[in-house]
């Protein structure tokens, strides 16, 4: 494939992250808010929705949680997990990725947040089956396939529902290419189960190699303070800052097991806090800002989650019931009735699995059998502030808007 040139690139991400906008749907205003994009409404709250997904028939909802109103969106069979970016649902089938809008999203400035709403549609399909990881940003959508080849797609085309033609990278990669400030995130395989980590610009083009390498690598997650990469010693964090990009490898304390190591990381959309199964019966937390883990022993672990400093540890175990843990010192604080009557077996991996999602306030379970999700106040010894029930199994879930 030949690749586009790099301005071209660079001129439809500074169009995708530019400050066009309005706050309602008509003529846009002079004073236009950043991250704005035609046909979207500005909200002063977060317009959070959940991608639902039934594993087995196909169908898929759109769980308003602001209004309650669940949309249908086009039935995909054969999807066996399902991703998000905080717009867009990715359905993963064994050919080709079904991409739909949430219709809502969250632009963070730092100093001020805006909230947007819009129209659920069904946007197309990207290829690649499965093993195929996508990762995003306000300017590029970047698909790596199982192979390692790796395709960046302009953000603009899937937020006026269409996929576009994308820019092939020069190479193969290890594990999902992740765009981060303003440039691409990659490993290269150097032998031996070694990655070497490398930071490309949107072209593909080398602009750096921190020195920095990971051994086995699994996992990965957008924090505020950079990108958190797994490896088999521990997390591989690499922070950007005015094109300078740093790495520095954040150790378990002891030698871990290989079955017992972070490998999938969960977190509320930008925090600092993150989780991962460390085996059967525990749960790791990584807190980015001091560089440490802390190893939580729990009861046997079905899903995990955290919204952050101050805020628990949210486990579903076996008993079908959600369980709330001090992150500081490990002790249970809460513990619900059991939720969740039906556990898949072998759930320790499978995608049908329930999971947890978390936002700034609340936290969501999926229960696939009694088709029904639940809204959790997590600050509030887990009290259960909502049920929603459902005409479809939601076996996959993530949350949009954040």
């Amino acid at each position: 494939m030949v690749l586009a040139p790099a301005s071209t690139l660079l001129a439809a991400v500074l169009l995708a992250t530019g400050c066009a906008g309005q706050d309602d749907t008509e003529s846009p205003p002079s004073n236009t808010p950043h991250g704005y994009v035609e046909g979207a409404t500005e909200s002063a709250e977060q317009q959070s929705r959940l991608l639902l997904g039934d594993a087995g028939t196909g169908d898929t909802r759109v769980l308003d949680l602001i209004t309650g109103k669940v949309h249908g969106t086009a039935r995909r069979t054969g999807v066996t997990e399902l991703t998000t970016d905080g717009r867009f649902g990715y359905f993963h089938g064994p050919d080709s990725t079904h991409v739909v809008d949430g219709g809502a999203w969250t632009v963070d400035h730092g100093d001020h947040v805006h909230y947007y709403r819009a129209k659920v549609q069904d946007v197309g399909d990207l290829p690649g089956g499965t093993g195929t990881r996508i990762r995003s940003d306000a300017g590029v959508t970047v698909v790596t396939g199982a192979d390692g080849a790796a395709d960046v797609y302009t953000r603009a085309d899937l937020e006026t529902s269409a996929i576009g033609t994308p820019v092939r990278l020069p190479g193969t990669y290890t594990g999902a290419v992740v765009p981060y400030a303003e440039h691409l995130i990659a490993l290269t395989d150097v032998g031996d189960g070694r990655a070497k980590a490398v930071v490309l610009d949107r072209a593909g083009k080398r602009v750096a190699t921190p020195e920095a390498g990971c051994q086995d690598p699994r996992g990965d997650a957008v924090t505020r303070r950079g990108i958190v990469l797994g490896c088999a010693d521990g997390a591989l964090l690499i922070h950007g800052n005015d094109g300078t990009f740093n790495a520095e490898k954040i150790r378990y304390s002891a030698d871990v097991p290989t079955v017992e190591r972070a490998t999938e990381f969960r977190h509320r959309a930008g925090s600092t806090t993150l989780t991962a199964r460390a085996g059967k019966n525990a749960v790791w937390v990584l807190d980015v800002i001091e560089r440490a883990w802390t190893r939580v022993e729990t009861g046997p672990v079905v899903a995990a989650n955290a919204a952050g400093e101050g805020s628990p540890l949210i486990v579903l175990e076996t008993d079908g019931a959600l369980h709330g843990y001090d992150i500081v010192d490990g002790k249970e604080t809460a513990v619900t009735q059991p939720l969740i009557e039906h556990i898949p077996e072998a759930a320790t991996g499978e995608t049908a699995a329930p999971v947890i999602e978390v936002d700034r306030s609340r936290a969501y379970l999926n229960d696939p059998a009694g088709k029904r999700v639940y809204e959790i106040d997590y600050n509030d010894n887990l009290r259960i502030s909502r049920t929603f029930d459902l005409d479809v199994r939601p076996s996959l879930m993530v949350e949009a808007g954040r």
